[in-house]
């Protein structure tokens, strides 16, 4: 999440990283590291009604195929949200954007493709970590869907970016008491209401516990990393582009370390191969989908299907 939340290059390759992390984006990825878009992702891929109507591309289409079936069928939403669903979890955020506007263009009436193109906007955003349309796709979600929780945790998002962390907290609160149990992100829904509630001097322990929950108990090194202080985001727009990347690297690496104490969290291998891949390091994406698949055999097509749909070969 954006509250817990790139010198000039000198070759090619770093001016391609650049272009992944301008400033304001910087945050973003480090948020996404650390819990909030974890939360984010998780909820995109947790929320029942987009696997139901079988907006999830199957094993092994390729972009060029979901790409081709809007092509034969432009008035079918479901193959714009497959398309724009596939983009995104490929981090091509501005295409992700422009296929979900074709969906809520011919479908109007689904909370989760507002929600979702909500978010594609916050993400391809590349200095505004909460753009008025993205603010204005989540509110549209809302008024079809009251509970959409994507759309209940990024406009949380905006009140904490806005300075109202009380209410920003109260929100992931409410958010946090109709959130099933066993839903995936739940476990980062509350750590991400313990960090900014830590950052901000506002004790929630009580109202966690009443919220029905405890914090996770997991050893020491599996524990959230620390997310940046206030005055590391006031700062992070002026920090050179060359030292927002090794920031956001150290951070990539720092989850790493944080899965070897926790080898079973799936969701966190998700997180840093997306992670290797938004960093352009499709080597590293590899080896953290193997090391993935090798502590968690049981959730080996699970893990190759996402790991397909980031274009890791």
């Amino acid at each position: 999440m954006a509250n817990t939340y790139l010198n000039e290059r000198k070759t090619e390759m770093t001016q391609q990283a650049a272009r992944s992390f301008p400033a304001g984006r910087i945050i973003l990825l480090v948020a996404a590291v650390l819990a909030a878009l974890s939360v984010g992702f998780a909820i995109s891929r947790g929320q029942g009604p987009e696997l139901e109507r079988g907006a999830t591309p199957a094993a092994g289409s390729s972009i060029a195929d979901l790409e081709q079936a809007t092509v034969d069928k432009p008035e079918d939403a479901k193959a714009w949200q497959a398309l724009g669903l596939a983009y995104f979890s490929e981090s091509k955020f501005e295409e992700a954007a422009v296929a979900y506007e074709k969906a809520v263009a011919i479908d109007s009436s689904q909370a989760i493709l507002w929600s979702a193109l909500g978010e594609a906007r916050v993400m391809a955003s590349e200095r505004d970590p909460m753009p008025d349309k993205a603010v204005e796709a989540f509110e549209k979600a809302i008024a079809i869907d009251p509970n959409d929780p994507r759309a209940r945790y990024f406009l949380a998002v905006q009140k904490d970016l806005g300075g109202n962390h009380a209410g920003a907290i109260s929100d992931w609160l409410a958010l946090l008491e109709d959130t099933p149990t066993d839903a995936p992100w739940r476990n980062d829904l509350i750590r991400t209401i313990e960090q900014v509630g830590k950052i901000n001097d506002i004790d929630v322990a009580d109202r966690l516990a009443a919220a029905g929950a405890q914090s996770p108990q997991v050893p020491t090194a599996a524990r959230p990393i620390p997310g940046p202080t206030r005055q590391d985001l006031a700062a992070a727009s002026s920090i050179p582009p060359g030292e927002q990347r090794e920031m956001a690297e150290g951070m990539v690496s720092r989850l790493e370390e944080r899965l070897k104490g926790e080898p079973a969290n799936v969701d966190g291998w998700v997180m840093l191969m997306r992670s290797r891949m938004t960093l352009e390091q499709p080597a590293k994406a590899r080896k953290a989908l193997d090391d993935a698949i090798a502590a968690n055999p049981a959730k080996a097509d699970y893990l190759k299907e996402q790991a397909a749909m980031l274009g890791i070969r």
